[in-house]
């Protein structure tokens, strides 16, 4: 790749997140160009047309099979990702995936493997890694600031009220698409350490009508790392006043926070009493940080070092999630390594 040409990219999965991602590397990633989208719906053509592509494919292997293409970003449902990142690897494709990378820790081990063997970068998407406020954070827990970690927190509370088809969700969402979020979020502010246990409670709160298909929309997840560290996750489906993502570290030397459900720091005070505007949506209260990681994506292909969030990440926040799920089957705490074990077993 010519030092001043852009990093050409496509898109795998014209949805909402995936037409986020395509606009924000279209109209504002320096050194990048989105050059074709691939989704069998009506509404590639749409984001195509939205902004300015003129390649469209209604396949994920034409796309792969294009010559004018370095990398693609994967936002198809999360149950997809890991054979298509085995697919954009074996085609010689730099890949950004949205989480989860995988579902299974094979799947997730197959994923990094085909990534290793071509040589390209893998990025996954764990966006509050590049969030100010998570930077800050774990800056001030490398410099020393917060001491040893001892208690951590992760909050993702999606905006309500909930609307969704319980039946459309398939079973162990709540951990293995949304607190993989959190699950991430933990090992990142807590550098260095490995989860060892994991206790989950997790119910259907918001529509228990749902909760014999297997329906879960609320969940508290206790993970225990091997530094003594006690760390603790929680997700709601239906929070009314906003979409709300928030972390802390409690340590021997002080405490961080980052996140909020704010829009923005603006307060109103009025007849009424004092008010803040609170975002609605993901991509709106973390457009800086999802911005952030497609820049470091192009940048890691362009300098040919490893993306700063690997699959190897992802196969831990995985292991987590996997440890929830069976942990709120049995209401009990679950060895994270008896689940690694079984990958290889």
């Amino acid at each position: 790749m010519s030092k001043n040409s852009p990093v050409r990219l496509a898109l795998v999965g014209a949805g909402r997140i995936g037409s986020n991602h395509a606009e924000l590397v279209a109209r504002h990633v320096p050194g990048a160009a989105l050059v074709a989208v691939a989704d069998p719906t009506p509404s590639a053509d749409r984001l195509a047309a939205d902004l300015d592509v003129a390649v469209v494919e209604h396949s994920a292997q034409a796309l792969l099979d294009r010559t004018d293409v370095d990398a693609v970003l994967i936002t198809t449902p999360a149950r997809t990702h890991a054979e298509l990142v085995v697919a954009a690897a074996a085609a010689g494709k730099h890949v950004f995936v949205e989480k989860p990378m995988a579902v299974t820790l094979a799947e997730a081990d197959r994923a990094i493997a085909a990534a290793d063997d071509a040589g390209v970068v893998l990025q996954v998407g764990f966006n509050r890694r590049f969030a100010p406020g998570w930077v800050a954070a774990r800056a001030a827990i490398d410099t020393g600031r917060v001491g040893t970690p001892q208690l951590l927190r992760s909050v993702t509370r999606d905006p309500g009220p909930f609307s969704a088809d319980p039946a459309r969700i398939p079973p162990g969402t709540i951990f293995l698409e949304t607190l993989i979020h959190d699950f991430d979020a933990l090992c990142f502010l807590n550098p260095g350490a490995r989860p060892v246990r994991v206790t989950a409670l997790a119910d259907a709160l918001i529509r228990p009508d749902a909760k014999a298909a297997g329906h879960l929309d609320t969940a508290v997840v206790t993970v225990e790392f091997d530094n003594g560290a006690i760390a603790t996750a929680e997700a709601s489906f239906s929070a009314l006043y906003g979409y709300d993502v928030r972390g802390e570290v409690f340590g021997s030397g002080g405490m961080v926070t980052a996140g909020d459900a704010r829009a923005t720091d603006m307060t109103y005070y009025g007849p009424d009493g004092i008010g803040v505007d609170t975002a609605r949506r993901d991509t709106d209260l973390l457009r800086s940080a999802y911005l952030a990681e497609f820049v470091a994506f192009t940048e890691a292909i362009r300098s040919g070092t490893p993306a700063p969030v690997t699959g190897t990440d992802a196969r831990t926040a995985l292991s987590i999630a996997l440890a929830a799920v069976r942990s709120a089957s049995t209401r009990g705490p679950v060895e994270v390594a008896d689940v690694l074990a079984e990958v290889t077993a």
